[in-house]
């Protein structure tokens, strides 16, 4: 049921950000304070048993329903950032894009050694930045609890990449 109902709302923006490219448009969701409700329970039903001690979210549809999240939980936020964002000390991991690199950031004093981590973002495609977020995160002495995703492009192959990681893979929509 949630499902469809956030295949209805989402709208296909062709050519963006680049011709060829059918863009999944998350923002009429934000409209709808109702579906906003039913997303954050429907992940919370899908989280129930796991051991969560923050959500880190990925900049920046990561941040919508990451830390609404995590303020049901009772855990910590943690924003993942494009290089130069923080204003703290951070730890930062490069990674390579179809196009180019790009480089993430955390705060050093975001999480401690050992705490489970919750990754979310908005949409799951190649898995390339979840997957460099974790690294990131386990660098720092952190554990993947797992992945949480409003929507995933199956044909992309994300969770192939992402389940040697964690095998606590939510996506509520998927295409």
């Amino acid at each position: 049921m949630i499902e469809q109902q956030i295949k209805s709302a989402i709208r296909d923006i062709h050519d963006f950000p680049k011709p060829g490219i059918i863009f999944k448009d998350i923002t009429p969701i934000l409209k709808d304070p109702e579906l906003c409700t039913k997303i954050n329970d429907a992940f919370l039903e899908k989280i129930k048993g796991m051991q969560i001690d923050a959500v880190a979210g990925v900049e920046s549809r990561g941040f919508l329903f990451g830390l609404s999240l995590a303020t049901k939980l009772g855990v910590p936020f943690i924003p993942v950032r494009k290089a130069g964002k923080l204003p703290h000390t951070v730890n930062q991991k490069v990674y390579e894009l179809e196009y180019g690199t790009a480089t993430i950031e955390i705060h050093t004093d975001a999480f401690n050694p050992g705490d489970r981590i919750l990754i979310h973002d908005d949409l799951l495609a190649t898995g390339g930045t979840v997957t460099a977020t974790s690294e990131l995160i386990q660098e720092m002495g952190g554990i993947v609890a797992g992945f949480s995703f409003v929507v995933g492009l199956s044909f992309l192959n994300g969770i192939e990449k992402i389940a040697p990681i964690s095998n606590n893979i939510i996506v509520l929509a998927d295409y």
